[in-house]
């Protein structure tokens, strides 16, 4: 029997998108979805849930939930990862109020900054470790990560595993559609060119029966920049650098130096940027599981809808080799994009069938869209080096390294916030020299 596992299967709504979307796939009739988590209370809700699904739509596959990791992994032919260490509780609050005190705001904290680097520092370890076991008892399966911080996570993978590793975000699929709606364009026969980094890349082309839409787009975008609306940041960086970047304003804002600066607090109201936003989201997730729990883990009539994320389409282009494109995190290797470090983990469109996954190359990107990459790029690579090497020394050159860390603080501060969050995540994080 062909088997899918899913490793951080207690997100029980993430679980019901992505397998889900399996279940929709006649291809995958006969599975069994191999469920894992830590959590054995919320492990046993998406059971429940996935097995309410199936029946209701009378699914021929099998959902077994596992307590032990490396039988979860046994033979399995794909492996889906959503896991978060050390969850909202303690790790999330420790990344931001740490932080907070020496001044330095953050948004969301997941990608890069200082609360995306120690995301990275506690979950590479563990990736590893899933790593080490699927080598042993599925060592061809193809790895699809969801987790944050996407970028650092793949590229670790791919750099010091033998696992075959995609990373797969949500930003891509629906950035042009999102842009279009928000300025009141319609159009037909769209298309788009996007490639980058996780989180960072960027809108590079996009027409519509063969017209290129953007002119209109920064026309539009100037006249709305005159109101205050949600995604003041990435039209601010559109009209400055030229192009669109995928993900959100609220996580750019914390990527670049020019927007969350204590020195003119009033860029905050201008730009419209929520600061602390992600510790907000988890606790109305918290509060929403409450409510949702009842309806989603034990009704009988459960349904769903195919969602718009790529693992179901990745894994069935392989099994009927019929080819799917989507954008997708790899390693940069051969020059991807040729104006960015061959080590670096990079966005681009992907295409997938039976002999797996081939990235496109892209070439050069626009000097200044790369140089903005770059500087990302440069705290994950050493995030990654402080992952593997565990030295002390790395986790303060990746926090120097970044952009909006570095324009609020000094370099001694850096030091001792860093020193801080070590000491404040204690086993949460390996020992570092």
């Amino acid at each position: 029997m062909s088997k899918i596992t899913f490793i951080g299967a207690g997100s029980t709504v993430f679980a019901k998108n992505v397998l889900g979307d399996c279940m929709m796939v006649p291809a995958l009739e006969g599975f069994e979805f191999a469920l894992f988590d830590i959590d054995e209370v919320r492990l046993k809700d998406s059971e429940n849930m996935l097995n309410n699904l199936k029946n209701n739509y009378n699914c021929h596959v099998t959902i077994k939930a596992y307590t032990n990791r490396k039988e979860a992994l046994r033979g399995a032919k794909y492996v889906i990862n959503a896991i978060q260490v050390g969850g909202y509780k303690p790790s999330t609050v420790i990344d931001f109020e740490i932080p907070k005190k020496y001044g330095l705001r953050q948004t969301i904290a997941d990608t890069v900054g200082i609360g995306g680097i120690f995301r990275s520092l506690r979950t590479i370890p563990v990736m590893l470790e899933f790593a080490a076991d699927m080598e042993e008892v599925c060592p061809d399966a193809l790895f699809l990560n969801y987790t944050n911080p996407m970028a650092a996570l793949t590229g670790a993978m791919l750099r010091y595993t033998n696992v075959k590793t995609v990373g797969l975000c949500h930003s891509v699929q629906v950035c042009t559609s999102h842009l279009l709606k928000s300025l009141g364009i319609k159009a037909k026969n769209v298309e788009e060119k996007i490639a980058g980094i996780n989180h960072m890349a960027w809108l590079l082309e996009v027409k519509a029966d063969g017209k290129d839409l953007y002119p209109e787009i920064k026309r539009r975008a100037k006249e709305k920049q005159l109101d205050k609306h949600t995604d003041m940041v990435r039209f601010e960086l559109m009209d400055k650098f030229g192009y669109y970047v995928t993900e959100s304003s609220e996580h750019n804002a914390e990527y670049h130096p020019y927007f969350i600066k204590s020195r003119y607090p009033e860029l905050i109201d201008r730009f419209q940027i929520p600061l602390d936003e992600y510790p907000r989201r988890c606790v109305q997730q918290i509060e929403n599981w409450k409510k949702m729990r009842e309806e989603l883990v034990h009704n009988s009539n459960l349904t769903h809808v195919r969602s718009h994320e790529y693992g179901s389409r990745i894994i069935e282009a392989v099994e009927t080799n019929i080819p799917f494109k989507f954008g997708g995190n790899v390693l940069n290797t051969g020059g991807l994009i040729s104006n960015l470090p061959e080590k670096a983990c990079v966005e681009v469109p992907c295409l997938v069938d039976r002999n797996g996954i081939l990235p496109c190359y892209i070439g050069e990107l626009p000097e200044q869209l790369a140089a903005l990459n770059r500087t990302n790029i440069n705290t994950q690579l050493l995030t990654i080096e402080a992952a593997v090497s565990r030295k002390r020394e790395h986790i303060y050159q990746a926090a120097l390294l970044d952009p909006h860390t570095a324009a609020e603080l000094s370099m001694d501060d850096i030091v001792a916030m860093c020193d801080d969050l070590i000491e404040a995540h204690g086993d949460w994080l390996p020992k570092f020299e």
